[in-house]
């Protein structure tokens, strides 16, 4: 895919155009567990995972909210995140 930018990245870069890219990413989980070491386990391996699919662009074009799983499959949240930008010097 070209992005017009030049780069070859696949990516438009916004602060060419004097934009200021913004990325607004919000999350919300709750377990319920035998302890705290075992939920903040849980908790890290979901958040890795959320990590790991952003880094992918997985939500690049996709904004709102998204479900969260955890390693079973189980709905244990949802990441609520947006891009956008707005005019100014970089």
């Amino acid at each position: 895919m070209y992005d017009g930018d030049g780069d070859g990245d696949g990516h438009r870069d916004d602060a060419d155009d004097g934009v200021i890219p913004h990325l607004k990413c919000d999350v919300e989980m709750e377990f319920e567990g035998p302890n705290d070491a075992t939920m903040n386990k849980w908790a890290a391996d979901v958040l890795r995972r959320l990590a790991d699919r952003i880094e992918k662009d997985e939500f690049c074009g996709q904004d709102g909210h998204h479900p969260l799983m955890d390693n079973v499959g189980k709905k244990v949240g949802e990441v609520y995140i947006t891009y956008d930008g707005e005019l100014g010097i970089i």
